[in-house]
């Protein structure tokens, strides 16, 4: 309990403040303890990243059946004989990076002490590789992992969390 002049501890009864002197008229309230933008925001992050490494893991699965179905030599399509490795090898790496999403995902809902370095390498990365979705996530999690407080917020969690 606080006075609502000055911000002295107040105990509970008193009718004046022992700093100020102002008179306490109603009940002292206590403040509510306000969560920080991390804690805030840290399950929804963790969800944004589960859903789009979902995404890019069935785009990734897509294109590989294409590639290896539809431009496989002897096929219909009549595509450059290139075509099929490359689309192979993209859709392998789509695939790692949703396996990463995936981790980085679950690194956050667990409060791993890894987990808030990777999520800002992959937050990078989604600015520009998935427009606009990626853009949004990307945007999103630097908002609330890039700041200095955040930084200690998150240890903090971690923290409590080991504890």
């Amino acid at each position: 309990m606080f006075c609502d002049g000055c911000g002295t501890t107040m105990q509970p009864g008193q009718a004046f403040c022992s700093r100020c002197g102002k008179q306490i008229v109603g009940p002292v309230t206590v403040p509510q303890q306000r969560t920080g933008r991390v804690q805030g925001n840290l399950h929804l992050l963790a969800i944004f990243w589960f859903a789009i490494s979902a995404f890019n893991a069935i785009l990734g699965v897509v294109l590989y059946i294409i590639a290896n179905t539809l431009l496989a030599p002897g096929g219909s399509a009549g595509a450059p004989s290139f075509l099929r490795p490359l689309l192979s090898v993209v859709a392998i790496i789509i695939l790692g990076g949703s396996a990463l999403g995936f981790s980085a995902g679950w690194g956050l809902m667990h409060r791993e002490p890894w987990a808030r370095t990777l999520v800002l390498v992959l937050a990078f990365l989604v600015l520009f590789i998935n427009i606009p979705v990626g853009t949004a996530v990307g945007v999103y999690t630097m908002w609330v992992l890039m700041p200095g407080e955040s930084e200690q917020e998150y240890e903090a969690l971690v923290a409590a969390r080991a504890a």
